[in-house]
């Protein structure tokens, strides 16, 4: 942390290094290590946190002390530090796991973290400080390196062809059975309880979810998780909640795990440091992120903190086919990134909290020690990020307004053909030049559940009143389109190439389900709009049969 002319600062600072086997997946496509360079965790405005946030580098500095006790093999033990620490370079400068002449090395220092690239890639990663973590040859060896538990983490059943096939190996200092029983704990306003208030078919809005202030009620990311909507079953695998989440401070000695399924994260005001057992990942505003099903997860905020996240059971996220487009297009598998193995090998004797969310109802368990203690890991199954700048846009160049499809970044496929779960879909800055067109969203009435939040900016067809940190939701069948002000504007305006949706991000959640709004929602939150409908009522008939 440093101070200057009064502005305050903070920076995230670890040290990695990172080793990788560069394996094909089945498209060919290989395992890259990207250095990216994570932005300052804490902006100069961020005053209002000063003091929470020295509160969390304290915590941080002390346990990457506590961390830095590495596990030894009986052979090690007794050895001088400086022995083994001529060792572990001769380690890391000789012939890697890929037979290169030299085992890639990169090295991160401070501000940033590592990753690899590659959607449903094969990966795999070990941390530096124990190099030759990973055991050559075989998953689960009598003995492992360095004296760790493999341990393997399934998200997809054994059989399932090898397309879909979901596994990962971990290999950690203590394996994840080592707690006391489960108890439940209070789920707040978290539920799957679809049936707690009468349906409503009309056309909903949220102003911004507010975000309660820290002094007064402290909450963090699982305290903070609120559901808005959803509808399906997780004991029948099937189905999809909608959470928003609020927070304002971090998790401290506290993971979660979802049994019932995955994640995909989208925050909207401050950052995220996310760890996982595969390492860390710092996700922003105009990011997303996806924890998937059984995997661990804490995380740091730096401030008052929301966002969105979408929930689905019995189903991951996969990209959607291109068929016509081709090979290239939408959101590029490069584009996606996993982070690399990190651990700590720490204790805690006033106890570790495991959180578990289990057929809808949360639970916690007590262990003695860190779960982020995985050293190396291999496999296909992982959390990853994504940055939405980086969705390459189609959109018509000739005339009429394409179906919002083209705009899908990542889908859970439904068991119908052509029909999804729940599609994740943005609306990025783009250019609009068709011709003779009403260029704004038509009016549409759907067969499929479309719920909106908006990241940041103006949404075309509604720039007053859909707000940052608010939401809609347009029910099966239920109608809806641009505002009177936004037709009036769209259909006199001379049509030029333009601009569209500059410096926005909306986004979607679309699914074939028929979504039940909650009692949180509806009534407890206290945000819900109940003027919205009257931004259609200007609209008035230009009907004039005798003009063509």
């Amino acid at each position: 942390m440093a101070s200057g002319n009064g502005d305050l600062k903070m920076t995230h600072s670890l040290e990695i290094t990172q080793s990788v086997l560069l394996e094909p997946n089945a498209r060919g496509s290989r395992s890259t290590v990207q250095d990216f360079r994570d932005k300052t965790i804490c902006s100069s405005d961020d005053r209002s946190g000063s003091e929470h946030l020295g509160h969390v580098d304290k915590q941080r500095k002390k346990q990457q002390q506590q961390a830095s006790i590495v596990t030894l093999p009986p052979a090690q033990l007794g050895q001088p530090a400086s022995r083994l620490r001529s060792q572990a370079a001769s380690a890391r400068d000789r012939p890697g796991l890929c037979g290169c002449s030299k085992r890639r090395k990169t090295r991160r220092k401070m501000n940033g973290l590592q990753y690899m690239s590659g959607f449903g890639n094969e990966h795999v990663s070990e941390d530096p400080r124990c190099p030759g973590a990973l055991p050559e040859g075989q998953n689960n060896p009598q003995v492992c390196p360095y004296g760790l538990y493999a341990e393997q983490l399934s998200g997809s059943a054994f059989t399932c062809p090898r397309p879909t096939n979901k596994r990962s190996w971990l290999y950690r200092i203590l394996p994840s059975v080592c707690h006391k029983p489960f108890k439940p704990l209070e789920e707040g306003h978290l539920t799957h309880n679809w049936d707690e208030v009468e349906p409503d078919p009309n056309q909903l809005r949220w102003k911004p979810f507010e975000i309660p202030k820290a002094p007064q009620n402290k909450l963090d990311f699982v305290s903070g998780l609120h559901t808005l909507c959803g509808a399906g079953e997780p004991r029948a695998r099937n189905g999809i909640a909608v959470h928003v989440f609020v927070c304002n401070t971090s998790m401290l000695n506290r993971c979660l795990y979802n049994s019932d399924g995955d994640f995909l994260i989208v925050p909207q005001q401050g950052k995220l440091l996310i760890t996982t057992e595969f390492g860390k990942m710092l996700v922003e505003p105009n990011e997303i992120c996806v924890i998937q099903q059984g995997m661990r997860f804490s995380v740091e905020v730096f401030g008052e903190t929301r966002g969105y996240i979408l929930e689905v059971y019995g189903a991951h996220f996969e990209l959607p086919d291109l068929g016509p487009i081709g090979a290239n297009g939408l959101a590029n598998p490069r584009d996606f990134l996993v982070p690399v193995a990190w651990f700590e090998d720490r204790q805690v004797p006033g106890g570790y909290t495991v959180i578990s969310k289990y057929q809808g109802k949360l639970f916690s368990a007590q262990q003695d020690f860190s779960p982020f203690n995985v050293v190396a890991w291999h496999g296909n199954y992982t959390p990853y990020k994504y940055h939405l700048e980086k969705f390459m846009v189609i959109n018509s160049v000739a005339f009429d307004h394409a179906d919002p499809s083209i705009f899908t970044v990542l889908t859970a496929k439904s068991t119908r053909p052509g029909v999804a779960l729940a599609d994740f879909v943005i609306f990025p800055p783009r250019w609009g030049v068709a011709n003779n067109t009403f260029r704004p969203p038509y009016y549409h009435r759907n067969c499929m559940s479309e719920f909106m939040g908006l990241i940041k900016g103006h949404y075309e067809a509604k720039e007053e009143g859909f707000q940052p940190g608010g939401a809609s939701l347009h029910s099966m069948m239920t109608p809806h389109g641009p505002d009177a002000d936004c037709f009036e504007k769209a259909s006199k305006a001379k049509l030029e190439p333009e601009r569209v949706a500059e410096g926005t991000m909306a986004f979607m959640f679309e699914s074939s389900l028929s979504l039940a709004v909650t009692k949180w929602g509806l009534q407890t939150s206290n945000r819900l709009d109940k003027n919205y409908y009257k931004c259609w009522e200007p609209l008035k008939s230009h009907f004039n049969p005798k003009c063509k």
